[in-house]
């Protein structure tokens, strides 16, 4: 009954100056007739979750007409993908030392090769000499020209050279699967910039409908106070929350700024270019529910995985190869040659030549080969030990890409509902404070709650998508 007649008595007494002053903030019309600013519109899910928001201008400054000339690219997740792995430096680096190592196979094959070379030699000398020092022996102090060639074969290094040509193709797939890991390194780098920019760009639009939605309440409030129907400590209220309002769009900005600078550099750009980000307005999927089929696949496709296992049977045949340097080596040689221009004493015919073969034995180097051969045995131990390592670490990060994924959804879901329910008591509160029946202490709650909710769904969205994205990294795919 008291309620009742505290709301007849508002009817009556106060009739007029409370329904001018909500008339004015309904209208966007003062009491004075000026125009006001617009009312809130109500913060949208589909708004925040899928649509990206351009920078508004600062407060102060003029705002700048729509972008109609295509200054500002538009910019999908799969074309960010794209870009970034065309133009980064990193990638480039991967690709450039995996052709480095393809001819570091042909350099160890080389030793398989015979080897030719040829010499054109030209002397003067004293009759007769038969003393020297340096390169020219004395056999060789005779007035002669002459040219000739070498060649060189290896027969067997009971497989040295086998080992080493072999140690260097998987050393050359194990920098092809390196080059495949940063490639998706710098792909997930991509997705979480890409990300990151929309849902900095959807916050930004939470902070300015948050401004717009607070100065309509300063704005009530003021009115209000002007006819006194409230008091001073409510238009303090007001304005508090109005600045509070003005900070986070402040912050807002500067986080589109800065996420955009994020995904500029991982696009491998050298200059800013602020992107027209395309989100992708499909519903939500669910995350998969078989979590040991995604291990299967991380452990057969991972490619930083593969690469360790390249390089672990690359250990192993440098080992074999360097235990083969006890064994010896057989070499055949061979040289042919004119000597047109020499002394007839002691030549008789312009033509020699001559073959061989080459057996070096090794028999003591101060155990220099045993070491060697003993210290690649425990490199290779060691490569395996760390491709363990590596699964045991693969199983653990798809697992928790896995359940970060599923609670990720969960709370898409949950914030989804907690924004509509943060959106009703918001109406309920701006409602009850019109009427006279709560205070600005319950607005300026409400008003928070729906604010922090739809910063809350806007969050969820995004990471849930990122989510995603890293499950496919964790389990290898690429781009």
């Amino acid at each position: 009954m008291c309620r009742v007649r505290v709301l007849r008595w508002l009817t009556r007494g106060a009739a007029a100056g409370l329904a001018m002053a909500c008339a004015a903030a309904a209208t966007g019309q003062t009491t004075d007739g000026k125009p006001e600013a617009p009312a809130a519109p109500r913060i949208s899910l589909m708004a925040l979750a899928q649509q990206s928001v351009a920078l508004p201008p600062a407060m102060g400054e003029k705002a700048e007409a729509p972008d109609v000339s295509g200054q500002n690219p538009g910019l999908t997740l799969a074309e960010a993908e794209q870009m970034a792995i065309k133009n980064n430096p990193h990638v480039t680096v991967a690709r450039l030392l995996t052709m480095a190592q393809h001819q570091m196979v042909r350099e160890a094959r080389s030793a398989e090769l015979p080897t030719l070379v040829g010499s054109i030699t030209a002397m003067d000398a004293a009759n007769a000499s038969r003393i020297s020092a340096g390169t020219l022996t004395a056999s060789r102090l005779f007035e002669h020209a002459g040219a000739g060639g070498g060649l060189t074969q290896l027969i067997t290094d009971f497989g040295r050279t086998g080992n080493l040509v072999a140690f260097s193709k998987l050393q050359e797939k194990a920098q092809n699967a390196s080059a495949m890991a940063t490639t998706n390194d710098i792909a997930i780098a991509a997705d979480q910039a890409y990300f990151d920019a929309l849902q900095a760009q959807a916050l930004l639009k939470v902070a300015n409908e948050n401004v717009q939605t607070r100065q309509t309440t300063d704005t009530l409030v003021s009115q209000l106070t002007k006819y006194n129907l409230k008091s001073t400590l409510d238009l303090s209220f007001a304005d508090v929350n109005l600045s509070q309002a003005k900070l986070l769009q402040l912050d807002a900005r500067n986080n589109v700024a800065s996420t955009m600078a994020a995904l500029d550099a991982v696009l491998g750009l050298d200059h800013p270019v602020n992107f027209k980000l395309l989100d992708d307005e499909q519903p939500l999927q669910a995350p998969p529910v078989d979590a040991d089929r995604l291990l299967r696949l991380a452990l057969q496709q991972r490619p930083d995985l593969v690469a360790l296992g390249y390089a672990q049977q690359a250990a192993v045949k440098f080992s074999h190869a360097q235990r083969d340097q006890l064994f010896p080596t057989i070499s055949a040689m061979g040289t042919a040659g004119s000597v047109p221009i020499r002394p007839d004493t002691y030549y008789t015919s312009n033509w020699w030549g001559g073959v061989g073969v080459n057996v070096n034995i090794p028999i003591f180097n101060g155990f220099l080969y045993t070491a060697q051969a003993k210290e690649a045995s425990i490199r290779a131990k060691a490569a395996a030990e760390q491709q363990r390592a590596l699964k045991d670490r693969i199983v653990r990060d798809v697992q928790t890409a896995w359940l970060a994924a599923n609670t990720a959804y969960q709370r898409v879901t949950v914030t989804e509902e907690l924004l509509k329910e943060a959106n009703l008591a918001l109406d309920l509160a701006q409602d009850r404070y019109r009427l006279g029946l709560s205070s600005i202490v319950e607005l300026s709650q409400a008003q928070y709650q729906q604010t922090d909710a739809a910063i809350g769904n806007a969050n969820a969205q995004y990471q849930y998508r990122l989510a995603l994205a890293t499950i496919n990294y964790e389990i290898g795919v690429t781009p």
